[in-house]
């Protein structure tokens, strides 16, 4: 059975990086494609749940991710 699981994946001058929203612990992978980005965090993901049980995909209390938006705002500089 598969969850759907919200990532976000950032790119940065040296390549990308992704991680889950919401998860219980730190997971977070990498690469230097967003595709590779993306394969990277799902194994890490697939890895924490083998490590710490399928609850680690349930959201944690202290942070209930519902959503997570990019957006642009523009700002005055001086």
């Amino acid at each position: 059975m598969a969850q759907t699981i919200r990532v976000v994946v950032e790119h940065h001058p040296d390549g990308y990086v992704a991680y889950p929203l919401g998860l219980q612990g730190v997971v977070v992978g990498q690469g230097d494609t967003y595709a590779e980005a993306l394969r990277d965090v799902e194994d890490a993901i697939r890895f924490h749940v083998e490590t710490f049980g399928p609850e680690a995909l349930s959201p944690d209390p202290d942070s209930p991710v519902l959503e997570a938006f990019v957006a642009e705002a523009a700002v005055p500089v001086k």
